[in-house]
């Protein structure tokens, strides 16, 4: 039982996804050999509180959200009924009992063997070349089979960290690199490196329609919820969103669209993917954002295919490259795009050797 309450705990405490909402087991009725059942007892001093609050104070250890959670699951008694309602007022004296049973979220942090593309690690850090379709924190929909599940499976030191030490994320369906700390201080150090955009990522993408005017454009536009569709990100105003800003550059036109790299400046939900589609650019095959499945590709065309930064730790220059996965080459290839690495690697100067992940295919 200690095992089960020290992980639910940590999970509760961790921010897993900004959108991730724990849900509760499939049959609220039976507790199961995870679950505890702990007495309740209101005081004087809880009278005429809410239920949701009272259970705040009767057991600290968990969030008032997931205390919320439990309630309406039927996991709460008073003086022998179930209560579904957090609001209700609770009374002086009144007894009961509370079920604290695991939750998808809380059984998300689970090791599990997984194939990962290690491009290099040390004590302090990996980086990782991820494939489009997987999902990079559990959330609801996928609390499993996830680059954090992977991590944990692979790595002891994961466990110690909070999210296994990812500091960023891309799209489930964006393939690419990915940097993973390792330690608590390459972690922090890593977190702030980004938050003062210290660390360069740079990405390549098909898009629909030719591109048209300079080869060169700076896209600085506010990105925020989709006041239309809020699971959705969209341009909006300043005040409804946050600062974003993308340098796009054309590399090669094809009479069906344009094969472009992007450099970020911030690192917002899909952000790239909202800029492309408000030029007028959106991906192949994303749909979300006005895209079409297009060249053979039924996931967005959007590959993270460079990653600088110095490390956290020694301070050297590290840049890592990650060849295009075989199902955009394949699409270039359709659309009678070159597919020329040194065409897109053009510019960048080798650091550390530029350390380059396997190609797939």
């Amino acid at each position: 039982m200690a095992t089960f309450l020290e992980q639910l705990k940590k999970i509760i405490s961790t921010d897993l996804s900004a959108h991730a909402v724990p849900e509760l087991a499939d049959d609220p009725a039976e507790g199961g050999p995870d679950a505890e059942l702990r007495p309740l007892a209101i005081s004087a001093a809880l009278h005429g509180q809410r239920l949701d609050h009272a259970l705040v104070a009767l057991v600290p250890e968990f969030s008032r959200s997931y205390l919320q959670q439990l309630i309406e699951a039927g996991a709460v008694t008073l003086n022998g009924k179930p209560v579904a309602k957090p609001s209700a007022r609770v009374k002086a004296g009144d007894q009961g009992e509370i079920e604290l049973r695991p939750t998808p979220q809380s059984q998300a942090f689970v090791a599990e063997a997984m194939a990962l593309d290690v491009v290099y690690e040390d004590e302090h850090l990996c980086v990782i070349n991820k494939p489009a379709g997987l999902v990079v924190h559990p959330a609801p929909g996928n609390w499993r089979g996830t680059l954090l599940n992977g991590l944990l499976g692979r790595d002891a030191q994961s466990r110690l960290l909070p999210r296994a030490g990812i500091v960023h994320r891309l799209d489930k369906d964006t393939s690419g690199l990915m940097v993973v700390a390792r330690t608590r201080a390459a972690m922090d150090a890593l977190v702030q490196m980004i938050a003062a955009r210290e660390v360069s990522r740079q990405y390549v993408a098909l898009a629909h329609r030719p591109w048209t005017g300079a080869a060169r454009r700076q896209v600085d536009a506010p990105v925020g919820r989709d006041p239309r569709n809020r699971l959705r990100m969209a341009v909006v105003d300043l005040a409804h969103g946050k600062t974003a800003r993308t340098d796009i550059e054309l590399l090669e036109n094809a009479a069906q669209g344009c094969w472009v790299r992007c450099t970020l400046h911030t690192g917002r939900t899909h952000q790239i993917r909202v800029h492309m589609a408000s030029i007028g650019h959106p991906l192949v095959a994303d749909e979300t954002y006005g895209g079409a499945q297009a060249a053979g590709l039924a996931r967005q065309a959007l590959h993270a295919y460079r990653l600088a930064f110095s490390h956290p730790m020694t301070g050297v220059a590290m840049a890592f490259l990650a060849p295009l996965p075989a199902d955009i080459r394949q699409a270039l290839d359709s659309w009678g795009l070159r597919y020329n690495e040194r065409q897109w690697l053009e510019g960048h100067a080798p650091v550390n050797g530029d350390r380059a992940a396997k190609p797939e295919g």
